[in-house]
């Protein structure tokens, strides 16, 4: 219809929002949309990760975005719909969706000296949110259908926008947890070097002094999304004191999030732990105290040993190569220690170059080759992965009332938890994003 004279400026304004709102419904619902049939998964066999069984000829039914059966595949076909999919896995073993509990998918920093600085410096916070959808979508083909992002790396608010927009269905990756900007002490974490002329440059993480900053940093992150916090207790040595590790549990535990600390020297580990936080990430110095606080406070490990592991021996610098080496001597030692003590374990990677994003699964095998059995390695990226999110009955199992997230490798896990590394199947919500066993 042709519209002469003049418009009210409104009807332009409800044309243009009518517009924009049906250009984000056909984007959100094309990736998200449920299946229009059930799927009927036909395993070869099933890992079951709570008792470290295989369940031969295994069916598992998939109804939306969730599992409604699981069992013997003779048995879930019979209560099947008869406009059920069925795609074949009998060659393959079927586990859940893997979790990774130490990411950074905002995060391609340049293997050089001055690369911190030269991330910061050169990329847009838009820029830097591209590179994280597609490292986002390396993870998720990698067979990691959830991750928990732990710092964005001095992209501001990018994760949060990367975590909504894959669960509105623009872009393709695993479900999130995020922990935005992160908190540490004044002049304690990267970028180091930079001219104190250029005060405005940015930071990897929120820097504080005292609690009520420290405070301040943890309701600003909440109000922009964070789904937990993670702070610096320490760098070179301990920083961030025990009072204001304290003010941010509790203003993050009153707001329901968890706290993850980085923490890599004994007395550091021993200040978070002291403080209260959820999880040690890193935990490379812990002494035998350490070990023991975690165990009796239900703390967290997430090593991060595989980058370590994969990398020590082929790095440039001598002292880091000297470093890396020293910190998996002391894994060696202390994974045993810390399974003998039944501290809770987590898996995480901790990616931070392009390289690295869709290797995660080797951490699992890192943890393997360092004292944990295959089956505890993968609960660790799994069911016990899921409780440190507070996610358990949605992800990490497969079993009624989970979402259908589920993997498929060709081997055997337990005899050679490598296979972990050559994912073939995933499926995500009910979603097939990955099916390489099509003409196995």
């Amino acid at each position: 219809m042709l519209i002469t004279g003049r418009v009210p400026r409104n009807i332009y304004l409800i044309a243009l929002g009518l517009l924009l709102t049906d250009c984000l419904v056909g984007a959100q619902s094309k990736p998200e949309a449920q299946p229009s049939r059930p799927v009927l998964l036909k395993a070869g066999r099933l890992l079951d990760v709570r008792t470290g069984n295989y369940v031969e000829a295994a069916g598992i039914l998939v109804e939306g975005d969730h599992i409604t059966q699981v069992g013997r595949a003779i048995d879930v076909e019979v209560h099947a719909p008869k406009d059920t999919v069925v795609i074949d896995l009998s060659r393959s073993t079927v586990l859940p969706g893997l979790v990774d509990c130490h990411t950074h998918l905002m995060a391609r920093i340049p293997d050089a000296a001055d690369g911190y600085i030269l991330n910061l410096a050169t990329k847009s916070e838009a820029f830097r949110a591209l590179e994280g959808a597609a490292d986002a979508r390396a993870t998720l083909e990698a067979g990691f259908t959830t991750v928990r992002d732990v710092e964005n790396e001095g992209s501001a608010y990018a994760d949060v926008a990367l975590r909504d927009a894959i669960n509105q269905g623009l872009v393709e990756g695993p479900r999130m947890q995020v922990a935005t900007r992160a908190i540490a002490a004044v002049g304690q974490y990267n970028p180091f070097g930079v001219s104190p002329d250029l005060a405005e440059f940015p930071t990897g993480a929120q820097m504080i002094s005292g609690a009520e900053e420290a405070r301040r940093a943890v309701r600003e992150q909440i109000g922009h999304g964070a789904d937990l916090i993670k702070v610096y207790a320490d760098w070179n040595y301990p920083t961030l004191t025990v009072e204001e590790m304290s003010v941010v549990v509790e203003e993050a535990h009153k707001a329901g999030r968890k706290v993850a600390a980085h923490a890599t020297t004994a007395e550091g580990q021993r200040n978070a732990i002291t403080a209260g936080v959820d999880s040690i990430e890193h935990g490379h110095g812990a002494d035998l105290q350490d070990l023991e606080m975690m165990k009796a406070k239900g703390v967290y490990w997430v090593p991060t040993m595989g980058h370590y592991f994969y990398h020590a021996d082929t790095t440039r610098s001598p002292a880091a190569r000297k470093y890396m080496q020293q910190v998996l001597q002391r894994g060696r030692q202390n994974i045993p220690i810390a399974r003998q003590l039944g501290v809770k374990i987590a898996s995480g990677f901790d990616p931070s170059s392009a390289e690295d994003h869709g290797q995660n699964a080797l951490e699992i095998i890192a943890m393997t080759k360092l004292g944990l059995p295959p089956i505890e390695a993968i609960r660790a990226a799994t069911m016990s992965a899921a409780d440190l999110l507070g996610w358990q009955g949605r992800v990490g199992l497969i079993d009624v009332g989970y979402y259908a997230d589920i993997i498929a490798v060709s081997g055997d896990p337990l005899a050679d938890v490598g296979e972990l590394g050559h994912v073939k199947f995933v499926m995500k919500g009910g979603i097939v994003v990955k099916n390489d066993l099509t003409n196995h």
